[in-house]
């Protein structure tokens, strides 16, 4: 079958490789669908940390954002999988250990992540062999580009349920990406009123488009009183900003991830009696996510711009902005069957 593959930074195509099969507690999975991420963009350049902790290696096949159906199952897996439209888990735990059994797989010592972590091949191919334990089933009110959305939509949802936000309460969203966007549709969805702070005036008027008037760069943003902070950044400086803003009292929330180390004066947090909260993947997001999808209170899918085949990806993770490319901030792959 056809695969997205790096080798090493800056080199990366489609390759034939191996069919799956599936083990036992497996599904195979036809990929219908797949999104592309800064972690698969770190991989190509080589900066993702894992590669230097010893966690991943190259050839390294990415993927972690997806939907498909099930065409086949392994020994011990109900066959009413078969043909069932589906999503899954990035965090695959070893289901043994103490936080396995406590509900936080996704922070398990011995996990795989789909695509980045510990060798499990990604789902940017054609087809994925995956645990039956991690699917999620999409009703047919989900379509194929919301589907593929759910991923990072799981880490939105939960950076939002951190926030302790309530009906009227002001938020304000550090980033106006993918995973930010979709934090402020969930808080929008849960009530509160809105704000956003983006560096680009290109993706602060997409912020707009999808009805966040209240819109900011560093420089305009307003002195108002913020119950809750979301950073959704990748900038270093902006976890010291999100506790010098929020109100004493309330929840910053960390879900972005910076290049370098980013501090925090800890005093602050311990004098203005805040709580902060890291949010790691969407685990416990998913199913949420998913019904929040189908419900129609929060619709992803605005966030895609271009829809692409296969191997037409690597220049995506080299910076190119596709031809033709919408506003938004997510590229997507159509894989054969989509």
């Amino acid at each position: 079958m056809k695969a997205f593959v790096v080798r090493g930074p800056g080199d990366a195509g489609v390759e034939d490789v191996p069919e799956p099969a599936p083990a036992a507690g497996e599904v195979l999975i036809q990929v219908r669908r797949a999104g592309v991420c800064g972690t698969d963009v770190e991989f190509f350049t080589g900066h993702m940390q894992y590669l230097h902790d010893g966690h991943a290696s190259y050839p390294i096949r990415l993927g972690h954002e997806w939907m498909g159906v099930v065409t086949a199952v392994g020994d011990g897996v109900d066959p009413v999988w078969v043909g069932r439209r589906v999503t899954g888990d990035t965090m695959l735990g070893c289901g043994r250990c103490y936080r396995c059994l406590d509900g936080r797989h996704h922070v398990c010592e011995f996990r795989t992540e789909l695509g980045i972590r510990n060798g499990r091949p990604g789902a940017l191919a054609e087809r994925l062999a995956y645990p039956a334990a991690y699917l999620h089933p999409l009703p047919d009110s989900v379509d194929d580009a919301a589907g593929a959305l759910v991923e990072p939509a799981g880490n939105a949802l939960r950076s939002v349920r951190a926030a302790g936000l309530r009906p009227g309460d002001r938020a304000l969203v550090l980033g106006a990406g993918t995973i930010g966007l979709l934090a402020a549709m969930f808080a929008r969805a849960a009530g509160a009123e809105v704000h956003v702070m983006g560096r680009s005036g290109r993706s602060l008027g997409f912020a707009r488009s999808l009805g966040f008037e209240d819109a900011w760069t560093d420089e305009t943003l307003p002195e108002l009183p913020w119950d809750a902070v979301i950073d959704a950044s990748n900038a270093p400086h902006l976890p010291a900003l999100a506790l010098d803003l929020v109100e004493p009292g309330r929840r910053v929330v960390y879900v972005g991830l910076a290049g370098s180390p980013s501090a925090i004066d800890t005093r602050t947090l311990v004098l203005k009696d805040v709580t902060a909260v890291g949010i790691l993947g969407g685990s416990q997001g998913l199913d949420g996510a998913i019904e929040a999808f189908a419900n129609g209170s929060v619709d992803p899918r605005p966030l895609v711009a271009a829809v692409l085949p296969l191997d037409e990806l690597a220049p995506v993770l080299d910076g190119v902005r596709p031809e033709g490319a919408g506003p938004g901030p997510k590229v997507h792959v159509a894989l054969p069957g989509d």
